[in-house]
Parts: C-alpha cells; sequence; structure tokens
C-alpha cells in the first residue's frame, strides 16, 4: 500500500480502549512469579439533569386574583447638603408690636395710631421695604400746621422754619426720607446762621430728600455746589489766585474720611482748595446770593497731587479721590450705622456693610436695607431720641398738629433747633438728655397733654388706680414699659387720690391723676429712648 492509503487506514483505524494494569504473584510449579494483569476500564455513566415541565400558565378569572408585581422600593435619595444656617447678619426672631415700634422710631418720628399693627402684620423684610422703597411725592396726612393761630410763613417770620419742617416730620407718610433728611442737615452741618437766607436753607434739605436713598456719591457731589454749601464753606470766595481750604478739609475730616485716621494729609487739603476752586455768585441788595455758577477762568488748572495721584483736578475729582480712598467705606458704613445703632457693629458685620456699599456703586438704601434688617437694630441697646424727634413723635402718637411756636422753644431749649446746627460737625448726639434740657422735653410732653386734661366734674369718680394706669398708657397708644416703670406708675396713682375723696372731689382728683400719669409716661425713661 501507498503512504497515503496508510495513513488513511490509520485514521479509521478505531481508537484503542483504555484498561487499568495491576501485578499479581501467581504460584505456578513450585515457583512464585509475577504476571501483569490488564482490565478495560468503564466508562462513566452521567445522569442526565431533566427539568420539571411546567404547568401552563393559569389565566386569572373571577375566581382567580390576578397576579400583583413585587412593589418596587422607594427610589435611592442622593445624600443632600444640610439647609444654609441663617443669616446671623439678619433678625430672626419675632417681628411683633414692639419689634415694629422701635423700628418707626428709629427710621421715622414714631408710630400713629394703627400703625404698629399694619408694619408688625408685614414681617421684618415687607416692613423695611416699606420704608426704604417709596414711590411718588410725599404726601402730607393731617391739618395744615399754624403758629398759634396764624399761617406758617417760613421765609419771612423767625422760626417758622423750623415749624414748618417739623410738621413734615409729623404728617409726612415718607417716613424714612424725613428722618434721612435730618440725620444729612446733621452729616453736613449746615447753618443758615452762616448762609444768612432761609430760601436756600430750605432748597438744600430738599436736595437731601430727593437723593438720600440713592448714590452718596450723586448727593455729595449736589452737596457740594449746592448755594448753601457754597455760602457755609466759602467756596463762592475760593479762587485760583486764593484757595479757600474750608470745604476741601471738611469733605475729609467730617463727610467721607474722618479725622486722625491716617487718611489724609494737610498737603492733601491744600491741593484739594485748589480743585475745588472755580465756584462764583452774585450779591444782590434787597435779594441775597443769586447767580451761583462754575467759572472755569477762576479755576486752579495746574497738576495737583492728592492722596498721591497726580492729575489736573477739579471739584468732581475731589470727590472721587475721596470716596475711592480706602479709608472712605468704614467712614461711611460706621456713621451712618451710628444714627441708627448707638452701639458699634462687630467686626463682620462691618466688612459685610462695608462690602454691600462698594458692590453697589455707593448705595445708601442698600446699607441702609442691611441696617434695619440687623439683630443689634432690634435685640440691642435703646437709643435716645433727638429732641426734635421725641416732638414730632409726640404730635404723632396724639395725631395733632403743629399749632404753636412754643414747640420751636423747648425744642431750642432741649438743644435742637432746625437749620441750626451748633458747628459743622452738627449735633452731639450723646449729649441730648442732661439737666440743662431735660426740663425742655417735660415741657414738650406738657403742651402736648394739656389740652386733653378732663374737665372738672367729668372724670370717673370710681376709677381705680390699676385702671387708671391702664387708661393712661392707651392714651400714648400703649407703649412698651419696664415692669419697673409700671409699679412707679400704680404707686403713684395709688397714693394721688386720697381714700376719703367723695363727689366731685373723687372725681376730679382722678381727673388731675390721669393727665399727670399720662404726662409721667410719655417723660420716662422708657419713652425718651426707643
Amino acid at each position: 500500500m501507498g503512504t497515503a492509503s496508510t495513513d488513511a487506514a490509520r485514521r479509521r483505524r478505531k481508537p484503542k480502549k483504555k484498561k487499568r494494569c495491576t501485578t499479581k504473584k501467581v504460584r505456578s510449579h513450585g515457583h512464585v512469579r509475577t504476571k501483569k494483569v490488564c482490565k478495560p476500564v468503564k466508562k462513566k455513566t452521567v445522569a442526565k439533569k431533566v427539568t420539571p415541565k411546567l404547568p401552563a400558565a393559569t389565566l386569572p378569572t373571577s375566581a382567580t386574583p390576578p397576579m400583583t408585581a413585587p412593589v418596587a422600593g422607594p427610589p435611592a435619595v442622593p445624600p443632600q447638603d444640610p439647609p444654609p444656617a441663617p443669616d446671623p447678619l439678619v433678625y430672626h426672631g419675632t417681628f411683633g408690636a414692639r419689634e415694629a415700634e422701635r423700628l418707626l422710631w428709629r427710621a421715622g418720628f414714631g408710630p400713629r395710631p394703627g400703625d404698629v399693627a399694619a408694619l408688625s402684620a408685614l414681617g421684618l423684610d415687607a416692613a423695611v421695604t416699606s420704608l426704604t422703597r417709596p414711590s411718588g411725592n410725599a404726601t402730607l396726612n393731617g391739618p395744615a400746621p399754624n403758629a398759634d393761630g396764624s399761617p406758617l410763613a417760613p421765609e419771612d417770620q423767625y422760626g417758622h422754619d423750623h415749624l414748618f419742617w417739623l410738621d413734615r416730620m409729623v404728617r409726612s407718610d415718607q417716613q424714612l426720607v424725613e428722618r434721612l433728611a435730618l440725620i444729612f442737615h446733621d452729616w453736613f452741618g449746615v447753618s443758615t446762621d452762616a448762609v444768612g437766607q432761609v430760601g436756600l436753607m430750605l432748597d438744600h434739605i430738599d436736595l437731601y430728600r430727593r437723593l438720600c436713598l440713592g448714590s452718596f456719591r450723586d448727593l455729595l457731589l449736589e452737596v457740594t455746589r449746592d448755594p448753601a454749601m457754597l455760602l457755609f464753606l466759602n467756596g463762592v470766595n475760593s479762587d485760583k489766585n486764593s484757595p479757600n481750604e474750608n470745604f476741601g478739609r471738611e469733605v475729609m475730616e467730617l463727610f467721607t474720611l474722618g479725622a486722625d485716621r491716617g487718611a489724609y494729609t494737610e498737603d492733601d487739603v491744600r491741593q484739594a482748595a485748589r480743585a475745588l476752586t472755580g465756584w462764583r455768585a452774585d450779591y444782590v441788595n434787597n435779594v441775597g446770593w443769586t447767580n451761583f455758577r462754575y467759572d472755569p477762568s477762576s479755576h486752579d488748572s495746574g497738576l495737583k497731587t492728592i492722596f498721591g495721584h497726580v492729575g489736573n483736578f477739579d471739584w468732581r475729582d475731589v470727590i472721587d479721590l475721596c470716596l475711592n480712598n480706602p479709608y472712605h467705606r468704614s467712614f461711611f458704613v460706621l456713621k451712618l450705622w451710628s444714627y441708627f445703632v448707638p452701639t458699634r457693629p462687630d467686626a463682620a458685620t462691618q466688612a459685610a456693610l462695608e462690602k454691600i456699599y462698594v458692590d453697589s456703586d455707593w448705595s445708601i438704601r442698600a446699607v441702609l436695607e442691611a441696617i434695619l434688617r440687623h439683630p443689634a437694630l432690634h435685640t440691642g441697646a435703646p437709643l435716645v431720641k433727638p429732641p426734635v424727634v421725641y416732638s414730632a413723635g409726640l404730635l404723632r402718637a396724639r395725631s395733632r398738629g403743629v399749632t404753636s411756636m412754643s414747640l420751636l422753644w423747648w425744642a431750642d431749649g432741649a438743644g435742637q433747633r432746625l437749620f441750626y446746627p451748633p458747628n459743622v460737625s452738627g449735633w452731639n448726639d450723646n449729649a441730648w438728655l442732661d439737666t440743662s434740657t431735660l426740663y425742655a422735653r417735660w415741657r414738650l410732653v406738657y403742651d402736648v397733654v394739656e389740652d386733653d386734661a378732663p374737665a372738672n366734674n367729668t372724670y370717673s369718680s370710681t376709677e381705680t388706680p390699676a385702671a387708671a394706669v391702664a387708661a393712661a398708657l392707651a392714651y400714648w397708644g400703649d407703649p412698651p414699659l419696664r415692669d419697673d416703670s409700671r409699679q412707679v406708675l400704680l404707686t403713684a396713682a395709688t397714693a394721688a387720690v386720697p381714700a376719703n375723696a367723695t363727689g366731685s372731689s373723687a372725681s376730679n382728683k382722678r381727673g388731675q391723676r390721669q393727665t399727670a400719669l399720662r404726662h409721667l409716661i410719655a417723660a420716662s425713661p422708657d419713652l425718651q429712648a426707643c
């Protein structure tokens, strides 16, 4: 056979069966020998796996309930961040009657009947914005003012300017605007004593009303060129040949940077005085100063160096250099804060307010809204009411108007006559209460309550001391009083009427007691501050 056929035959051969061999000793013919014994290996039988046959599915019938799918578990919830902590710079406590009343005093001139309930119903945020975001022109609610029966003539009659503005404090529905006008009147300290023209002073206060909730830059630019300020700090007498340093000094020391802080040097003041030259006005007999204008030919156009910056600066540049001085932001924040909160803010609050101020492009409103929402205003120490705030608040509490020149005399005696700050730094807000001013405050109360004194033989002859105190508190709108103050009032009410008083004597004594209690409440330490 050939090779190919041989290979094919080999492939056709059946494979040999496997054998298992062992050795065994066998005896044969007397001899023992070893014999190899092999047996074929049997294949193991593997049992087949039989899958049981399931019966056919039974369709649901009325007798066979349908099968239900397994209930899925709740969906997996990814881990969440904890809710943010309350903002520590915002008051989160109860905003009730006490808080609403304080806000109305701090940001205005106190409540009229019904104001506390209306404001507290808004909640803190809405209450603040209702004050800081007025719309349109102010409305004066209530009867027109007079001076002992005569109409007011603020530009012509002595003292009528004070009554004119006090009337707006009492009647305006834009309370914060009037309060800010008073604050900036103190901030810039312009006085009729130096200006000499009441009409210019009335316009000066109107400037504050228009701009007090806008940009401090805009306000300061307008104040700088305002006729009253140009007269007050001698801007109209300053030219390139003889620069006057008054405004240049005060704009740094009192208006934007603060004294003794290293914010400016004497040379900065002198250079700013040169930049501020150029204002002029004309004096006309029987008219006064008029035709206020900027005259470029009167301006020093040379190079100046202010805070290390060199340029041909003018009056606008001086304002911008002051506002961009790194000391300004803290000065502004701390000064504005001091009119609403009597204690200095902590470092975190100050930093936050400064950031708000800069980020908002010098917005007065933005900083003020943060102050009015701050816990320190609502839970902190009381703030003494300035005399005109106290006076206006007494009239508002009783829905009374301005009707007497005595409101000027006693406000002046208490230390604050409008349009007449004592100097360019304004009034000393830390000296409102002392032995020389307290009597005038007492008289401001007397002038309000005397007209409401009960007539003889008309008052209850049986009113108890506790009922008398409650009635006197209701007269002022139930203001918050400390427990010890209430106890003093109750003790006084008990001692005021003799136990043996009867008839008309009992009635008149109780009527007099009521007037005295009203007076004591309004003149108490509790109502001197808010």
